[in-house]
C-alpha cells in the first residue's frame, strides 16, 4: 500500500522525542475506566488476568500493552475508554507477571509470545460470538499484534479484521541497539530495574524455576536476554531471540490490514524499525511515520484523548466501511 501521510500535529513543547515519551507516560491520567477483571488459565497451568469493558456490542478490540506495562497504563486505559465510548467492547490483557502478581511457571513473556494472545482471543470468542475483532498494540504489544495476525496468514479467523501497532520495534535488534546508545541508556536501566524486581520475586517464590544470583552483572538488554529470555523461552541466545521474535520477520505474511504508526523521533526505534519498502510493496501493510510523537506518546494539544486513540478507531472503522 502507499505510505500514509500523517496528520498528527504535536504540541510545540513536545517535539523533542524524549519529552514526548516521558511526559504522557508520567503525568497522563485517564479517569472513569471501570474494568471487570477475569482470570483465565493457560494450557501450561499458568494464569492471565484480563480486563473487560462490556457494552453489548458485537465488536471487540483486544489491547496489548508494552514491555513492563499493564492494562493500567494510561495509554491502554485511554484506548480502552475511547473504543468503549464509540460502541466497542474491550478486553485489555496483562502479560504473565504484569497484572500485579507473579506468574507460576518458569517463563515470563516476550515480544514473540503470541500463544498467550491466542489464549485471550479464543477465550473472548468462546464467551461471545463477536462479529468483528480488531487488535491494537503498543510497542511490544504491537509486535504481538502484528506477529499474531501475520503468522496465521490465510488461516486466521474470519471475524478478525486487522490490527494497529504503535511505536512497534519491527526489528528487535535495531531497537536494542538504539536503547543501548550511551545518551539514552537511562531507558534501558529503568526497564532492567523493573525486570530485576520480577526475577528476584520469582526466584524467592519459585527457586527451582529461576535464579536471581548474579543479576548484578546484567547491564544491558543483551545480558538479560542471554541470561533469562533466551533459555526460559527456547531460544539459543539473545540474537536468536531477536531474529525469531521480531515482527518484521512475519509481517509480509499477513492477510489482514495492519497499520504501523512509528514516530520518526521515537528514541526506542532504530532505522530498521521503519519498513518503508516492505509496506510500499504490500497489499495489507500501512505505514504512518509522523515527525513527532516519541515512544507511545502522541499527545494532542488541549485534548483528553491522544492521537493513538483517534487514529486506531479511524483506521478500523474505515476498514469496516469497505
Amino acid at each position: 500500500m502507499p505510505l500514509i501521510e500523517s496528520h498528527y500535529k504535536s504540541p510545540f513543547w513536545l517535539r523533542n522525542g524524549h519529552l514526548a515519551t516521558i511526559i504522557p507516560s508520567t503525568f497522563r491520567q485517564v479517569e472513569d475506566v471501570a474494568y471487570e477483571r477475569e482470570r483465565i488459565i493457560t494450557e501450561d497451568n499458568d494464569f492471565l488476568d484480563i480486563d473487560w469493558l462490556k457494552n453489548d456490542s458485537d465488536k471487540l478490540v483486544v489491547i496489548s500493552h508494552g514491555l513492563e506495562g499493564s492494562s493500567e497504563r494510561p495509554y491502554v486505559k485511554g484506548m480502552a475508554k475511547y473504543f468503549a465510548q464509540h460502541g466497542w467492547e474491550v478486553v485489555a490483557w496483562n502479560c504473565r507477571s504484569c497484572s500485579g502478581e507473579i506468574n507460576k511457571t518458569s517463563r515470563f513473556y516476550h515480544h514473540g509470545a503470541t500463544d498467550d494472545l491466542d489464549t485471550v482471543i479464543k477465550h473472548a470468542l468462546k464467551a461471545k460470538d463477536y462479529k468483528t475483532v480488531a487488535l491494537v498494540g503498543f510497542s511490544m504489544g504491537g509486535s504481538l499484534t502484528t506477529k499474531y495476525i501475520s503468522e496465521r496468514g490465510s488461516t486466521i479467523a474470519d471475524n478478525i479484521m486487522g490490527g494497529v501497532a504503535f511505536s512497534m520495534p519491527v526489528s528487535l535488534k535495531s531497537s536494542v541497539d538504539a536503547l543501548s546508545t550511551s545518551s539514552i541508556k537511562f531507558y534501558q536501566k529503568r526497564f532492567l530495574k523493573k525486570l530485576e524486581i520480577k526475577v528476584k520475586t520469582k526466584a524467592e517464590k519459585y527457586p527451582e524455576l529461576v535464579q536471581y544470583n548474579g543479576f548484578e552483572h546484567i547491564k544491558s538488554f543483551i545480558d538479560f536476554d542471554n541470561e533469562y529470555t533466551a533459555p526460559l523461552h527456547g531460544f539459543k541466545d539473545a540474537f536468536d531471540f531477536y531474529e525469531k521474535a521480531s515482527a518484521g520477520k512475519y509481517m509480509h505474511e499477513t492477510q489482514r490490514p495492519i497499520l504501523f504508526c512509528n514516530a520518526l523521533n521515537d528514541p526506542f526505534l532504530g532505522e530498521a524499525c521503519y519498513p518503508f519498502q516492505e509496506c510500499r510493496n504490500s497489499e495489507f501493510l500501512y505505514l504512518e511515520t509522523p515527525d513527532h510523537g516519541g515512544h507511545v506518546g502522541f499527545t494532542l494539544p488541549n485534548s483528553e484523548v491522544n492521537y493513538m486513540e483517534v487514529r486506531a478507531l479511524e483506521f478500523l472503522e474505515d476498514l469496516l466501511k469497505k
